[in-house]
């Protein structure tokens, strides 16, 4: 029998396990596709094993519904509220995922992880690429036009170029100044999410690039979950930023037990 938690992050759920003494030695792969089926198993966006690590407080193992893996920001901070819940955080928050080491703050009720950026925000005809953690996609809708997310997410998730790997898509609405809504079509989940937070990221950075002003700034997320909020610093490179983090709620929901 293996304790499972619940926590959410602005509407992304996960399934997270204290694996520190190897109480899961089985499968992973599986019993994400397993558990995260929200008809036969226990319901959420991915599965994050809490791991002994060498190089910091813990390692997040995180798979996806599909049983693939790849960084997850929402679920990122859901580990570290959940390692505040088992005693294991320090002064110093670092932890390991696996795209390398991030640093986290708690703010409040609110976590705050330091996000990366790999290679600079790419133009795709009037559209855009960024990776950041994982490879997103993203258009900019005028006015009200949010067209279907999933629809338009398999188009371009399915497309030639992204196929093989599957990509994140983002649809980007400004709402005011330093203000966005988006909605996020997940690969791995292979359908809307209710936020997503490197997509979140993407999107933010996305915007700061568009409006050129300040060196740093903050730029508030709608996301159909909630609310988060991306910071970030300019860099004299063209398409790079610096010191980004990404803010925002990292909740409980509930405890069980499954037979694992």
């Amino acid at each position: 029998m293996i304790d499972f938690y619940k926590y959410q992050g602005a509407g992304n759920d996960f399934i997270l396990i204290d694996n520190r003494q190897g109480t899961y030695g089985g499968d992973k792969v599986n019993f994400a596709r397993t558990w995260c089926n929200r008809r036969f198993g226990i319901g959420s966006d991915g599965v994050i094993f809490i791991e002994e690590s060498n190089e910091s407080l813990f390692e997040m193992d995180f798979y996806n519904p599909d049983g693939s893996q790849s960084f997850c920001g929402n679920g990122s901070r859901c580990a570290v509220a959940f390692a505040k819940f088992l005693g294991i955080l320090d002064t110093d928050i670092v932890f390991k995922a696996i795209d390398g080491l991030h640093h986290a703050e708690l703010v409040g009720e609110q976590v705050k992880i330091r996000m990366n950026q790999f290679g600079a925000i790419e133009k795709i005809g009037a559209d855009e690429f960024i990776d950041t953690g994982s490879p997103h996609y993203i258009s900019y809708c005028q006015g009200s036009d949010m067209r279907d997310i999933v629809t338009y997410g398999k188009s371009i998730r399915y497309s030639d170029r992204f196929k093989s790997e599957g990509i994140n898509v983002n649809l980007i609405q400004e709402i005011g100044n330093h203000h966005i809504a988006i909605r996020t079509y997940e690969r791995g989940v292979e359908n809307e999410t209710l936020a997503c937070g490197t997509g979140a990221t993407a999107c933010g950075l996305s915007y700061a690039e568009h409006h050129k002003g300040s060196l740093s700034g903050v730029v508030m997320v709608d996301v159909k979950g909630g609310e988060l909020k991306i910071h970030y610093s300019r860099t004299n490179r063209v398409g790079y930023f610096s010191d980004i983090w990404l803010e925002g709620p990292a909740k409980f929901v509930f405890k069980g037990v499954i037979d694992a």
